[in-house]
Order: C-alpha cells, then sequence, then structure tokens
C-alpha cells in the first residue's frame, strides 16, 4: 500500500478509537474499533454491526496475544449485554482474517466469507519450501530480481511470525447477496485486485460502506502480480472494482480498513484513478528514456525508497500489475533476453494517456 500526497479535501466525522479496545459509534448499532499491529501501518479497523440478536463483527486484526486481549475487553466492555453471532471477514489477508479461527471457537460463530478468499487464504497458509519451486523461481527470474534480494525476501517471508491458523469451515457470501442485521439490510458489493474476491458491505438506506481494503482514504490498496498467476492483469479488475463503487450514492459514509473513515467516496475513486494514470506516466518516461525495463528497474523507479524485504515483494508485484496493465492495453510489449529476464519496451502505436474504464 502506498501513502498518496493529500489532493482531494475528504470528510472525516469521527475521531478515530485508540487500539487499545475503544470504540466510537459512528451510526447506531454501528461500533468502530482499531486493532493494533507491530509494523509501519500500525493499526487496523474493525466494525461491530448490533442486530436483534447480538453482534456481527468485520474482520479481526492479526493473529497476537494482544489482538485476542482486545476482543476480550470489546466483549466484556461494549456489547451492551448481547452476545457475539457471526463474523464477517471481508478477505483473506491475515490483518483482516488472523484471528478468525480463534474468535470462531472462542466464541462459538460461524464465519462468512466469499469462496475465492477462503480458498486462496487455505492455499495460502503454509510457506513456500526452501528451495522455492520452479515455477515460483523462474517467475522472480522473469522480473529481474538480483537473486540475493530473492533471497533475503523469501527468508523474511518464511519467518513471518503472524502465519495463523485457519478455519476448517465457512459460509458463503456472493455478490449481490443481502444480509438482515437489525434494522439494516447490507448488500455484498464484490471487489477484485486487491484480493481475489473481496467483500464490501453496502446499507443503500443509510448510505453506510464497510470498504474493507477496497477504498481506503490515504494510502492505495496493493494490487499485484504474484508467482501464482504470473499472466494476471489485477489492476484492470481493480479499477473496475472502482466503477462499482462509483454507482454508490456520493455522501456515502465509508468504513475502511485503514486511517479514518470518510465521506467523499467519489472524489477519492477519481483521485486513486489518476494517482495510476501518474505511474504508468512515471514508466513510460522511463522507457522514452531508457528504452527497456525489467520488472525490478520499473520496481526501482516507482518506489525508491523500500524499508525491506516484504516492501520488496508488495512493490515488486504492484510493479508487475502496472507492466501488465500496459502490455494487455497495448501500450508496451514484453520480450525475453539472453539472461531470461522480461523485458518491456513502449508499443509502436502510442495509447490512451488516461484511465477511463
Amino acid at each position: 500500500m502506498t501513502r498518496l500526497p493529500a489532493r482531494v479535501v475528504l470528510d472525516y466525522p469521527f475521531t478515530a478509537p485508540a487500539s487499545d479496545g475503544s470504540v466510537v459509534e459512528v451510526a447506531p448499532g454501528i461500533l468502530w474499533a482499531r486493532m493494533p499491529m507491530p509494523m509501519a501501518l500500525d493499526h487496523i479497523n474493525v466494525y461491530l454491526l448490533r442486530g436483534d440478536e447480538g453482534w456481527t463483527l468485520v474482520d479481526t486484526g492479526l493473529n497476537t496475544d494482544t489482538g485476542r486481549a482486545r476482543w476480550e475487553h470489546i466483549a466484556a466492555t461494549h456489547l451492551q449485554g448481547l452476545p457475539i453471532v457471526r463474523l464477517v471477514c471481508t478477505h483473506m489477508h491475515y490483518d483482516h482474517a488472523g484471528l478468525a479461527s480463534w474468535l470462531c471457537e472462542r466464541f462459538d460463530i460461524p464465519l462468512y466469507m466469499t469462496l475465492g478468499e477462503y480458498f486462496m487464504m487455505r492455499a495460502l497458509s503454509q510457506p513456500e519450501p526452501d528451495p522455492l519451486p520452479p515455477s515460483q523461481a523462474l517467475f522472480y527470474q522473469r522480473a529481474g530480481m538480483p537473486q540475493e534480494r530473492i533471497d533475503r525476501m523469501w527468508r523474511a517471508m518464511r519467518q513471518d511470525p503472524f502465519m495463523p491458523p485457519q478455519p476448517r469451515s465457512f459460509n458463503r457470501l456472493r455478490g449481490g447477496d443481502e444480509i438482515q442485521l437489525g434494522a439494516r439490510l447490507w448488500r455484498v458489493v464484490i471487489g477484485e485486485g486487491h484480493s481475489p474476491e473481496h467483500a464490501c458491505l453496502y446499507c443503500e438506506q443509510d448510505q453506510i460502506l464497510i470498504a474493507g481494503d477496497q477504498l481506503l482514504p490515504r494510502i492505495s490498496s496493493n494490487v499485484l502480480v504474484t508467482g501464482i498467476e504470473p499472466e494476471a492483469n489485477p489492476l484492470q479488475l481493480w479499477l473496475e472494482s472502482l466503477t462499482r463503487l462509483e454507482q454508490l450514492a456520493p455522501d456515502t459514509l465509508v468504513l475502511p480498513s485503514h486511517e479514518r473513515v470518510f465521506r467523499g467516496l467519489h472524489a477519492r475513486t477519481q483521485e486513486l484513478r489518476e494517482h495510476h494514470t501518474q505511474q504508468f506516466d512515471l514508466l513510460r518516461a522511463r522507457l522514452q528514456e531508457h528504452g527497456a525495463c525489467t520488472a525490478f528497474e520499473a520496481m526501482l523507479c516507482l518506489f525508491p525508497r523500500l524499508r525491506g524485504p516484504v516492501d520488496d515483494m508488495l512493490a515488486l508485484g504492484e510493479s508487475i500489475a502496472h507492466l501488465s496493465w500496459m502490455r494487455y492495453d497495448g501500450m508496451l510489449r514484453r520480450e525475453i533476453d539472453e539472461d531470461g529476464h522480461y523485458r518491456f519496451r513502449l508499443a509502436d502505436v502510442p495509447a490512451a494517456q488516461k484511465i477511463n474504464h
């Protein structure tokens, strides 16, 4: 995720809660809490929705003792004597679902997710073997990343302390499903690109969107290509998802997974489109100057201030996503050089300069 310079003025109607088990009521029966994370992005927002029979939790936080203690505090302090009755995870990333197994067992509740998110979460629950499988190794070779940097990246990934146990069952959410929670009817709106089948929840009556990572106010969602699907075009899917969100009411109150609750949905989606247009312009200028580049060289252009091996993984995948979008859109062509690296060059026929689709 990239923090963007502030250009549009969004409305932030609430002060964020501390990450200590405090809550803020953002609408009648909707509580906003924060779970701490020991990293640069130091929190995740979680939400609690009151219904007639009890509370629905939306997202979980990381699989840490601190996260479990925060949930125990919230359950004992803020639920007005009502039980927790279900858990919804917007998507499979472990800051959103890392405590899913524990919460479902601790409170004897069912988990709701989309099919794509649940099974991708299960598929990624084990670290990659050492050495990397040939298909994964080839992916990084094609990208032109130096071997020592690949090795450093995967050493860090294999030592990840937050890999959680996996829930063994779930209830499936589908795009367009409607869920009645107390007085509110919530519709599932699917986003793609950041993750396979991200579930946002929209209440049309009150114009409230629980956006997960699909729409964030000050940082851009990470959209990356990985060795699992090396020919994917996730940025196209993510831009199409922005179009779906733009069908919602302009004054929608957006409840994101990071940063603050805000209004200004349409201004924010347009700002995100402009951000990616600027990324394409940077790549085009780099190619005009140097003639060709690998994905690794594109990464150094787009992300000059990386902080470590995890940043390398995210930045390389996002750089490939931009190159892939430009290639599928006809802006670039791709070839293999004598070292086995993909090199990208500007296509002979110029393409559109702006993202309008």
